[in-house]
């Protein structure tokens, strides 16, 4: 199935069905008004949900309306929780040779998380909301899973049928923030934006074999002010979903409507670019003993979409135009 939330006065929206090619939507408030909903009574809603996502797809439904004409938020517009790995080692290698940095002890064993905020997430064509230039703002094309109830102490196996829902995320960093929160030893919180969601959350049925192993096998393409910055697929994602969900709950339970992202998608050949502008920068350092490329600025464009092999957007677009409050700060 797929859905989306279309925006209201509500603060979680409305949920509607969508169409697997992504034309057309029904609303679905007579069993669930929101994802939220959906999510915290699955198994009572997945039947009712199925028959009219059928239904929708078959084109037998008259109270349908194109997608297009929707205004749509974040699939999740709220979450109970958002949790964000960094699950691409090519990443942590590139920052680590970047910075001269010591190898994080047992990060190829252990995933990288930290806990974000997940009480305002943005929708796909929202502003991405700069406070000031000089923070250093970054956007980090991700993959993530929208969880069900998941019992403190699952197995890798166990969670995997806690995964209800995939998305695709646009997760943003101010990096000039970012290095004393990481000397702190304490996660991020100004160094971290407000996340935006492509509209579509799809349920892994729907990625056919592109859902291998708990990870998502699609290309993500990224595009800065038009132009592409990188295509790099989610196949060499280290841990996968599974294994993320087993690690946040070691000690605690997860609630319905727990985000876990993978981090930024990376790949280890360079001919497929990258997914954020401080890997490009790590990649110049490398090279060059010196960052080149420049973090976001007022005005720019940024967009984002996952396709399958021929080409089809599955998650639809993220496309974001860059806001900054006080542009020579």
């Amino acid at each position: 199935m797929k859905f989306a939330t279309q925006k209201t006065s509500h603060p979680d929206g409305e949920l509607v069905l969508v169409s697997r090619d992504l034309t057309t939507t029904v609303p679905v408030s007579d069993i669930a008004d929101t994802l939220q909903d959906a999510l915290s009574k699955w198994d009572i809603c997945m039947p009712l949900l199925q028959a009219r996502y059928d239904a929708l797809n078959a084109g037998t439904l008259e109270n349908t309306r194109p997608l297009n004409e929707l205004s749509l938020t974040a699939p999740l517009p709220r979450a109970w929780q958002w949790l964000d790995g960094s699950c691409f080692l090519n990443h942590g290698h590139l920052m680590q040779k970047a910075f001269h940095l010591d190898p994080i002890e047992d990060a190829d064993k252990y995933p990288l998380m930290y806990q974000g905020a997940g009480d305002n997430f943005s929708g796909p064509t929202d502003d991405v909301v700069v406070a000031r230039e000089s923070d250093g703002a970054d956007f980090e094309g991700e993959f993530a899973v929208i969880t069900g109830s998941v019992p403190m102490g699952v197995t890798p196996e166990q969670a995997r049928d806690a995964i209800r829902l995939v998305v695709m995320l646009n997760d943003i960093s101010f990096r000039a923030l970012a290095p004393r929160e990481m000397k702190t030893g304490f996660g991020f919180v100004q160094a971290k934006g407000a996340t935006a969601f492509a509209p579509i959350a799809v349920t892994p049925d729907e990625l056919g074999d592109n859902w291998h192993q708990c990870r998502v096998h699609l290309t993500m393409n990224i595009q800065r002010n038009g132009s592409l910055f990188g295509c790099p697929h989610g196949r060499e994602m280290h841990f996968g979903f599974d294994q993320l969900i087993s690690h946040a709950a070691l000690t605690r339970t997860l609630h319905p409507g727990t985000v876990i992202g993978s981090g930024t998608v990376s790949n280890a050949d360079p001919d497929v670019g990258q997914a954020c502008i401080s890997e490009l920068r790590a990649k110049e350092m490398i090279t060059h003993g010196a960052a080149q490329t420049g973090f976001l600025k007022h005005g720019e464009v940024i967009a984002l979409a996952a396709t399958d092999e021929s080409g089809c957007s599955i998650f639809g677009d993220i496309h974001q135009h860059v806001k900054v409050e006080q542009q020579h700060v």
